[in-house]
């Protein structure tokens, strides 16, 4: 299915009628666009997810979000464009969904904050959002060009936990002699909860080995 001249935001879309709001007409037009956009990225993350970056290309991109490859050209310019789009869209959710839980607990001391992040965390890659751990993790196949923008990303995903921790260690809550390292200690746990929480396992052994996941971490900052 071809996409429409209004879709692209190019020329030949009709006048407004008679009486007609062309800034509500782009409104909607616009709104729809960014609807079709949001569905593109979000079939790529699907995508990047299950096959990695190689083994995604624009024409599935097009045949599952059922547009003309032509008319993804529309959005992207490019499959790294569309793949920079994907991942910087599934850390967004991932940052949100940290500050979602962190407002839960607001007055909480450090140690109760950074066990329901690390909480949140574990459930993101095992059930709200899998794609993140499939997409992030290692090893994966990466042209250069991504090296930098996916440093950034973790960077900015370990400045929530390292905030948490820092405070924590300020207000004696934590007794960590190098925070650096048991960050990374931290992030290779949580990287490993889809492995020990797998599809499938009975919801009351998810929830026990999720809190065994959030005390063997928060062990780590003493």
């Amino acid at each position: 299915m071809s996409g429409t001249a209004d879709e692209a935001g190019g020329a030949g879309a009709p006048e407004p009628a008679d009486g007609a709001s062309p800034v509500r007409g782009t409104g909607r037009v616009a709104r729809r666009r960014d609807r079709r956009k949001a569905e593109i990225v979000h079939t790529a993350t699907r995508i990047l997810a299950d096959a990695g970056y190689q083994g995604m290309s624009l024409e599935d991109v097009a045949e599952r979000t059922d547009i003309a490859k032509a008319t993804l050209y529309h959005y992207f310019s490019s499959k790294d464009e569309l793949v920079a789009a994907a991942l910087e869209s599934l850390t967004q959710e991932v940052l949100q969904r940290l500050a979602d839980r962190e407002r839960k607990v607001t007055g909480a001391g450090a140690r109760e904050l950074l066990a329901a992040l690390v909480d949140e965390q574990v459930l993101i890659l095992t059930e709200t959002a899998p794609e993140v751990a499939a997409a992030f993790s290692w090893p994966r196949t990466w042209p250069q060009a991504f090296e930098e923008p996916m440093k950034d990303m973790r960077r900015r995903h370990d400045a929530v936990f390292r905030r948490v921790v820092e405070q924590g260690v300020a207000d004696g809550e934590f007794t960590c002699d190098n925070i650096n390292v048991a960050l990374q200690c931290l992030h290779g746990v949580l990287n490993q909860s889809p492995v020990w929480i797998r599809p499938g396992v009975h919801v009351e052994d998810r929830e026990e080995v999720r809190a065994a996941i959030v005390a063997c971490a928060l062990r780590l900052f003493g």
